[in-house]
């Protein structure tokens, strides 16, 4: 209810500052209008005090006296006009002034709206990520995982994989479970009859030599985003952990196991459910970006896991700038979430002119 309350109030302010822009646009519009009438006015003052000289000199000494008020009149006639100037210029500077403070103010608030949004994105995926580090290491401590590790028979793999088939089919944010040995063999999976992983090797994968370090069993180890051959060459991000006697904490390794989280589906659910309003998506693009920069997921859909964002952050944990082309980008890092210290990810919203 805070949030959306907030996000009221934020559209209230755009609208506000849209409506001051405006009626000062408005207002510099009349005021140069105005002035332009005056000018023209007093030109048609002087003409008319020109012709009355004329008809003054023609007159001779009768015209004498009305030669003099037809100076006056245009020597009023060109004071009017040259204070019609000089409003003219001050009123314009004056509102020019108004409108670049407007504008800067309107930049300043969807500046402010586009960091909450890329706030919003990268604390939903933080608190997801969060779940998955419960998970692995939760499941690391199954009888059947550390059986199966400890002694990789035939019922033992056997049991571990219909174990794990069960956790998977409860949590369907994962594309399989992989159970390793400490050569990085996999010996067990939860979808043995979809991806055939198990004898493949992943002691070249960087989680599995990660996991591989663990100090306990209260620790685990991630990898980056990216595809898996053996998934389908699906979107994964891996969390591991290692299996360990008995399943306690601090027991003698026996392997490691590997979660694979879906990444593409649940990265878009976040990407695309940022709250944007429907005018602003053809001009917005909303982004998670990994710590060197390189995109993982896209509401667009362009650049996935091919394109780095050159993110200006002056060392700040959030902000936003304006590009030269008058793009808007805004970022957060990663805020983390309870005990998850997040992996140095950012949400970067980028917002091109209308």
């Amino acid at each position: 209810m805070a949030a959306v309350a907030m996000k009221q109030v934020e559209e209230q302010q755009a609208t506000s500052l849209n409506d001051i822009a405006r009626v000062t646009n408005e207002v510099r519009g009349l005021a140069a209008e105005k002035t332009r009438r005056i000018q023209q006015v007093t030109g048609q003052m002087r003409i008319l005090a020109l012709n009355a000289m004329i008809e003054a000199t023609r007159a001779g000494e009768y015209g004498r006296g009305f030669s003099v008020v037809a100076q006056e009149v245009r020597t009023v006639g060109s004071e009017i006009e040259g204070v019609a100037k000089e409003l003219e210029a001050h009123l314009t500077h004056r509102i020019l002034e108004l409108q670049n403070q407007v504008e800067s103010l309107a930049d300043q608030a969807q500046g402010e709206r586009l960091v909450d949004l890329s706030l919003n994105a990268i604390e939903l995926i933080d608190r997801n990520l969060f779940e998955r580090t419960c998970d692995v290491r939760w499941w690391a401590t199954d009888s059947a995982v550390v059986d199966c590790a400890r002694e990789p028979d035939d019922e033992a793999v056997a049991y571990a994989c219909r174990r794990l088939g069960v956790i998977l089919g409860a949590y369907t944010v994962y594309l399989d479970l992989w159970l390793c040995d400490l050569e990085g063999n996999v010996i067990a999976n939860a979808r043995p009859e979809r991806y055939g992983a198990i004898g493949r090797n992943v002691a070249h994968e960087p989680w599995f030599a990660s996991a591989a370090g663990l100090a306990s069993g209260d620790d685990y180890a991630v990898g980056s985003v990216g595809r898996q051959r053996e998934l389908d060459n699906g979107q994964v991000l891996t969390y591991c952990a290692s299996v360990r006697e008995n399943g306690e904490a601090h027991g003698r390794p026996l392997g490691v196991l590997a979660i694979h989280f879906d990444w593409e589906p649940q990265a878009r659910a976040i990407v695309d459910g940022v709250r944007i309003a429907p005018d602003e998506r053809e001009i917005t693009r909303v982004l998670l970006v990994d710590s060197d920069h390189r995109i993982i997921a896209a509401s667009d859909g362009e650049g996935i896991l091919s394109e780095r964002v050159n993110l200006r952050t002056d060392n700040q944990r959030s902000g936003h700038y304006r590009e030269a082309d008058g793009t808007t980008v805004a970022f957060h890092a990663t805020p983390g979430y309870e005990t998850y210290a997040g992996l140095g990810w950012y949400g970067v919203i980028k917002r091109r002119p209308d």
